[in-house]
């Protein structure tokens, strides 16, 4: 289109903008924004909030908050995608204190401003809240989807109220999804209700019978109660159905080249350097009194292999590439497609206390922001 020496307008960059948003590529988005203002395109209504919606989405919350702060007016998508986007990043308590600004200025809220207010009750176990919310929904007239039923599955899950969220399923007026089957999987899972998860692994195998990560579910069930020979007989029938287990993956974003790393990855070209990394970061987390979270490694192995195991997960890697190639003030930002580990997230608190860095890991549920040894989550995730 450039090439061609066509000028795009707010409407072509709210397309470019969504783009960045849905790849997650914060750098590109930075500079198609520099891009909007050089050249003078009209800022509207949609245009903004696609930018707010990119920010939050690719890791910037502060930058997405700023703009919608400016905004000189707001419509119902704009007070969305903002609290959509505190949400993602676990900042409840600044989301429900944006949606009750909406209702202040008598804004009607849709089903997606729903979805954002029970996703921020659900990431600070707000459970009382969640259901007055849930009554508020009812009240301006919207009728629930499955995203909202399962945000109320997820708020009960995570506060261990698995009984009554599995009660709840039981009696929604509609068929429920495979995500709301696997997030009850994973309350049972965390509760060690090991009967209880068998009938729900059930359900979901009957909806999605070659998904890998059902059968990883109920196997790291198995597992974590050192139930082998159930770790065996899932693994075989994942064999046999013919499905592999997803790996873990992580990408970091450095100078504008991303780089994956996998568990146990030795094929960057500077693993000799990054193994080097991961070497002085674990012997400095181990000064710190830090006991690795073997409980965590689901494999019938010994302590030290386990230990092992830890530090050589893809989001270890990547963040200590991002230590190996940039320095503070840089953000470490890191991408992962599976739900970060509760070893890595307590080894990460510390390495941003002891090398003084920020560091922000998006994984398959939400933000992590980790500055001077706390996390964004306060722990709850």
């Amino acid at each position: 289109m450039q090439k061609e020496g066509i000028k795009p307008d707010e409407v072509t960059m709210v397309s470019v903008i969504s783009a960045c948003s849905i790849s997650g590529a914060l750098d590109m988005g930075r500079w198609v924004h520099t891009f909007i203002d050089k050249h003078i395109i009209k800022v509207d209504l949609e245009l903004t909030t696609a930018l707010i919606n990119m920010y939050a989405r690719c890791g910037c919350i502060e930058k997405s908050r700023e703009l919608f702060d400016a905004m000189p007016e707001k419509d119902t998508k704009a007070w969305s995608s903002m609290i959509v986007g505190l949400a993602i990043h676990g900042l409840a308590e600044d989301a429900l204190d944006v949606f009750s600004k909406m209702q202040e200025t008598n804004v009607k809220p849709n089903q997606v401003t729903f979805v954002g207010v029970l996703s921020a009750c659900a990431h600070r176990g707000l459970v009382t809240q969640g259901r007055i919310y849930w009554s508020n929904m009812i009240g301006y007239g919207i009728e629930p989807l499955l995203e909202h039923y399962g945000c109320m599955v997820d708020i009960l899950c995570r506060a261990g109220r698995i009984e009554e969220a599995y009660r709840f399923v039981e009696t929604m007026p509609m068929a429920p999804n495979a995500i709301i089957w696997r997030t009850l999987l994973m309350g049972c899972k965390k509760k060690g209700m090991l009967e209880k998860g068998e009938i729900v692994a059930e359900r979901l195998f009957e909806l999605e019978p070659v998904n890998a990560e059902n059968y990883v579910l109920l196997s790291n069930m198995y597992a974590a109660n050192s139930m082998w020979e159930e770790v065996s007989w899932v693994r075989k029938k994942m064999k046999d159905i013919g499905i592999k287990a997803l790996p873990g993956c992580s990408l970091v974003e450095i100078d504008g080249f991303v780089h994956e790393f996998v568990v146990s990855d030795r094929s960057h070209p500077e693993a000799k350097e990054i193994r080097e990394v991961l070497q002085d970061i674990a012997e400095r987390v181990r000064q710190t009194g830090h006991d690795p979270w073997t409980s965590v490694v689901l494999h019938d192995v010994g302590d030290e292999e386990k230990e092992g195991a830890l530090c050589e997960h893809s989001e270890r890697l990547a963040i200590a590439y991002g230590l190996l190639k940039t320095k503070s003030p840089v953000v470490i930002r890191v991408a992962k497609n599976l739900r970060v580990c509760p070893d890595c997230h307590e080894v990460t608190k510390i390495i941003s206390k002891i090398y003084e860095r920020e560091i922000i890991v998006r994984d398959r549920v939400r933000f992590h922001r980790f500055v001077d040894g706390a996390c964004s989550c306060k722990d709850y995730w």
